[in-house]
């Protein structure tokens, strides 16, 4: 086999993996995404997250290694090479450097056009409808063992829910309370103020531990 049947090779072999995916339909992008961070403080608190939800956040990065480049690295290359061994005879160590990198800037330039998808990929994720640590305010007072309502904030949009107190304590319009529970479609809530204090009292209690030791 001469290099020009090789690298005519690798072009039709790239080539159809192109084809074949497309038409499958097997060239999708599924990356992982960051759990999107919330626009307010994060505090741990009995191992709950309170958080207020934004329309921001991080995503995986893209893998430079995946079949969408390889595929694009085969076919460059193969391309590359042909034209240059069979139109435009050159050593074979030149035509071998021009191969690779030509399959090398196909490679960048799929990886380039993958990164810009996923940079502006919005899909939510099962992590962005948590309730668990969602920070909200009362609209409709929680009377004690009843029932009121609360509205909240995720991914930009506002959202109004059902909503108890964990404790079964009375709780007045306009608290500001956080989720710590959230069954069947009703939010059970804890005052922040509550909440807050708690962390406070169990940071100072972890000082005080480190102190003696010391």
């Amino acid at each position: 086999m001469t290099w020009a049947a090789f690298y005519f090779a690798c072009f039709v072999i790239g080539l159809a993996l192109t084809l074949v995916s497309l038409i499958a339909g097997s060239v999708h992008l599924h990356i992982p995404h960051l759990h999107f961070g919330h626009g307010g403080g994060h505090i741990a608190g009995r191992g709950i997250g309170v958080h207020a939800a934004g329309p921001h956040g991080a995503h995986a990065q893209v893998p430079i290694v995946n079949f969408a480049t390889m595929v694009a690295f085969l076919t460059w290359f193969g391309a590359t090479g042909y034209v240059l061994s069979h139109f435009h005879p050159v050593p074979l160590a030149l035509g071998l450097g021009f191969s690779l990198l030509g399959g090398i800037t196909g490679l960048l330039i799929v990886f380039w056009f993958l990164a810009k998808l996923v940079e502006h990929d919005d899909t939510m994720q099962s992590a962005d409808y948590d309730m668990i640590g969602v920070l909200g305010k009362l609209t409709v007072p929680i009377r004690a063992g009843g029932t009121g309502e609360i509205v909240y904030s995720q991914m930009g949009r506002r959202f109004c829910a059902a909503a108890r107190s964990d404790s079964g304590a009375a709780l007045p319009k306009g608290a500001e309370v956080v989720v710590t529970r959230y069954e069947q479609g009703v939010a059970f809530v804890r005052l922040w103020e509550e909440l807050a204090g708690e962390v406070e009292q169990a940071a100072g209690r972890e000082t005080g531990k480190h102190q003696q030791g010391i």
